[in-house]
């Protein structure tokens, strides 16, 4: 098996993280690995409507909030997990692309995330997860979550 020096957990905060913490966590500590930390928001689509909306400045609002919920979930999970403020990264925009970047600016080794095992349309369309495996440079290990 590859010794990994640098694991990335990918989190959505959207549900339960704990698979992906727990596996990921074990990873790092059983390789001596630097862990970091990633969540990225992605913009609301009716953030770009045309202009004139009246709803405009209450999704402008609801984004605020969500990162400020990001940053405060962050924080707890780099406490528990005793990772420095400065590997963890809340990035904006499409969560595969943000993972690839992560991924060539630190020299990831290692990508955990969840996967939820789609079916019918969201496989068509594909994942998260999906869309990660492609182009990236590193191992990657999805971790089943829930659904079960």
């Amino acid at each position: 098996m590859a010794k990994y020096a640098k694991v990335l957990l990918a989190l959505d905060f959207h549900g339960d993280n704990a698979e992906i913490i727990e596996k990921g966590s074990e990873i790092a500590a059983s390789n001596g690995a630097t862990t970091y930390l990633i969540h990225v928001n992605e913009p609301l689509a009716i953030a770009y409507a045309a202009d004139g909306m009246t709803w405009s400045d209450q999704v402008v609002s609801l984004e605020a909030s969500l990162r400020k919920e990001a940053q405060t979930k962050m924080a707890d999970v780099a406490r528990r997990l005793d990772v420095d403020e400065d590997n963890c990264l809340i990035r904006e925009g499409r969560p595969s692309t943000e993972i690839h970047k992560a991924v060539d600016e630190l020299g990831i080794d290692l990508i955990v995330m969840g996967t939820h095992g789609q079916s019918g349309l969201q496989l068509l369309l594909g994942s998260t997860a999906t869309s990660v495996l492609h182009g990236v440079t590193c191992d990657v290990l999805t971790v089943r979550i829930g659904d079960d």
